[in-house]
């Protein structure tokens, strides 16, 4: 049984596509469907997440999940930093706001660095990441809640962070 393909797929030669997969997988995080997350990586697929390391499919579904259950009103902006051209490699830059159970509002930010199989299936994930706690009235992700970031809402770099 083969694995399903996820288009864009390496090799990177076209910055467009490159934008597409970044795009893609802030949807998919938006939405805060760990399944349909999953589907973006490969059945082995190996992460580290700050601290954690996590191997395949159904560990990724169940940090995700967990993850969700702890950081209510999630919303992210992924930005492309860097890609392999000819490669299959991509690094990208993001920040996400969330809240606690007790309403404490924190901004994250990190760098993930992405490495593709021939599918386009994500088959690593290194990811590093701060919390900085924020204020309610500091948020700046403010678009209907589990839904794509809108086409003209700012950037990472419009907004400074």
């Amino acid at each position: 049984m083969t694995e399903e393909i996820k288009y864009p797929v390496p090799p990177f030669n076209n910055i467009e596509d490159v934008f597409k997969k970044v795009r893609a997988a802030e949807d998919a995080w938006n939405g805060g469907d760990a399944e349909k997350i999953s589907m973006a990586y490969s059945k082995d697929s190996k992460w580290r997440n700050r601290s954690q390391f996590i191997n395949g499919r159904q560990e990724i579904v169940e940090f995700l999940k967990n993850k969700f259950q702890k950081e209510h009103e999630y919303r992210l902006i992924k930005e492309l930093w860097t890609y392999e051209v000819g490669g299959n490699k991509i690094a990208v830059r993001f920040a996400y706001e969330w809240h606690d159970d007790n309403g404490n509002w924190f901004r994250s930010y990190g760098n993930e660095n992405w490495l593709f199989n021939e599918n386009g299936l994500m088959i690593e994930r290194h990811a590093s990441i701060n919390d900085v706690p924020i204020k309610e009235s500091e948020r700046l992700y403010r678009w209907p809640l589990k839904s794509p970031r809108p086409l003209n809402h700012p950037s990472l770099s419009e907004l400074g962070l």
